[in-house]
């Protein structure tokens, strides 16, 4: 066996979501996190983006385990898909495994699931992997130190250094700087905020901008946030409390993750608060709070049907406060800025970050980082968690620290990066990108489709229909064209009439010399296309649908 450790990004890298990490050594690869991300707007009819696990399914037997950092979509949100194909256990925290089951349950997907806790070494083949507790915007959220022949790998997941956590629980400081003492090949980091200057706030902070908000709006408050920052909804709660305010949830996933945050002893207020939505209609305005998925403008969220007037349950009314206590997942604006507007539109007040301070980031600024990587002291370092100018800004925050550019390694989805000892360098490539998965389809829909799909979204369909004899070579009815987001019919009978007479001498002509299918269809598609470019500089999808008479 060569002494050496493969580290493999399957996603995550150049990007915001589905984040998904292989540690190979010999026969045996440990993944850490299985990520989705949201599809972009030009994505039409895809519902998530998930990695490609070809690789890993390639070399099932080698597979492990699958360490989760936390419960966040953009970690484990694919672990529904891809614990279909690859079943092999699943370790993560007690918040992260409730989280996860909620959505295996959806699916109908059993898994093997193994409860870790912060300061627990786990032995997974040749990996040891030592949990270290560190803040994010959701509880139980860790760092893992892979401890493997060649060395430690510390990899950072999602994290911030935050002094006042919510929870109380502060990052464990003194294992980091011992693993520091011990050595650390490598260190992973996260690289979302490289670009960022000073130190991340607190999540703290947005309790007390809420508390402002509240004491000055005298109608309903509805705030929208993840449905999986826990911290965030432990702190409207609290601010609910405090203003005498009952709490109704709004949103299927909003629900799931605040009932099993309840159960599993992480959301904690008083008894009584929380009501249901049938119940709020009974409360004077002052004295309601709603909690609601929607944050990030998603079609079908709560907020965005109240925000177009279709939700069954809860109009928006004048009075009401909205608070978006988020920002846009890069992609997301257009969508978010349509729910601000339709919101406005109806008579509510939005208050969103940019006019107050209602949303802190959960991951490291500069000084963060700065701070994590003396206290590991790293031979190696590979950004992750980033779009491409969050990490070369964390190469160069390296470098200015005193770090050979040479040691921090650019990296992107499908690399292999080969450590020794004292080393690390290239070394080939594996199968990697996105996989689209629309409604219970995954993968059947790829770059041909969703290219058809924008062109239909563009320019429309239109479908030539036409019967013929191929025996005597003759059109026995037709063409009729049908027009489908493309033209009005009635406003272009003059030119749908040149269209069916051109592909009537174009089929003929065909038909003299050929009877193949192949020959007459080009001979349908061809002069249409030729034809709408030239009069109306688009180009409709067309689809030819020939038909012969059966003569039995």
């Amino acid at each position: 066996m060569r002494d050496n450790l493969q580290f493999i990004p399957l996603g995550g890298m150049g990007e915001i979501g589905k984040n998904m990490y292989a540690y190979q050594y010999g026969d045996e690869i440990l993944v850490v996190d299985a990520g989705l991300k949201f599809p972009e707007e030009e994505m039409f009819g895809i519902d998530y983006v998930i990695p490609n696990i070809s690789y890993l399914l390639e070399n099932q037997k080698k597979v492990q385990a699958i360490f989760l950092t936390h419960g966040h979509e953009d970690h484990v949100g694919a672990l529904p898909f891809v614990l279909k194909q690859l079943p092999v256990p699943v370790y993560g925290t007690k918040l992260t495994l409730g989280l996860l089951k909620v959505k295996l349950d959806e699916h109908n997907v059993s898994a093997n699931l193994k409860e870790v806790r912060a300061g627990d070494v786990v032995p997974i083949g040749r990996f040891k992997v030592q949990c270290i507790h560190v803040n994010h915007s959701i509880p139980d959220s860790l760092g893992l130190a892979i401890k493997t022949p060649v060395g430690t790998i510390f990899h950072s997941g999602d994290f911030k250094l935050d002094q006042t956590p919510v929870d109380g629980k502060v990052t464990d400081y003194f294992a980091l700087t011992t693993l520091g003492q011990e050595g650390v090949l490598a260190l992973m980091a996260d690289s979302t905020n490289a670009q960022r200057p000073g130190y991340t706030k607190s999540e703290r902070d947005v309790g007390k901008v809420l508390d402002d908000i509240f004491a000055k709006i005298k109608g309903r408050a509805i705030v929208a946030t993840f449905a999986s920052n826990i911290h965030r909804i432990q702190q409207v709660f609290d601010t609910a409390d405090r203003f005498g305010r009952k709490v109704a949830v709004v949103g299927r996933s909003m629900v799931n993750n605040v009932t099993t945050a309840v159960d599993l002893g992480y959301l904690v207020f008083p008894k009584g608060i929380l009501v249901e939505i049938e119940d709020l209609s009974k409360l004077p305005a002052d004295k309601v709070v709603i909690i609601s998925t929607g944050s990030q403008g998603e079609p079908l969220s709560g907020l965005t049907r109240m925000a177009s007037g279709s939700h069954p349950r809860i109009n928006i009314l004048p009075g009401d406060t909205v608070i978006l206590a988020s920002t846009p997942v890069p992609g997301n604006e257009k969508l978010v800025s349509r729910v601000i507007d339709g919101l406005a539109k109806a008579g509510a007040q939005v208050i969103y970050q940019g006019i107050l301070d209602v949303h802190v980031s959960g991951h490291a600024s500069r000084e963060e980082l700065k701070l994590m990587i003396n206290m590991l002291r790293p031979k190696f370092m590979v950004p992750i968690h980033g779009e491409y100018r969050h990490q070369a800004a964390f190469s160069n925050l390296a470098q200015l620290m005193g770090y050979e550019s040479s040691v921090v390694l650019a990296v992107e989805n499908g690399d292999i990066v080969e450590f020794t000892r004292d080393s690390a360098r290239p070394a080939g490539k594996v199968p990697a990108g996105s996989v689209l998965v629309d409604g219970i389809g995954v993968g059947d829909v790829g770059n041909v489709v969703l290219r058809d799909r924008q062109q239909l979204a563009a320019d429309g369909v239109l479908v030539a229909s036409v019967t013929i004899d191929r025996q005597q070579r003759k059109i026995l009815a037709g063409p009729t064209i049908i027009s489908r987001g493309f033209v009005y019919v009635k406003e272009s009978e003059g030119l749908l009439s040149e269209a069916e007479a051109r592909i009537a001498a174009s089929l003929l002509k065909a038909l003299q010399s050929s009877t193949e299918w192949s020959t007459l269809r080009n001979s349908v598609r061809e002069p249409l296309i030729e034809l709408m470019y030239e009069k109306t500089r688009r180009r409709p999808v067309i689809l030819p649908m020939l038909m012969e008479l059966n003569r039995d």
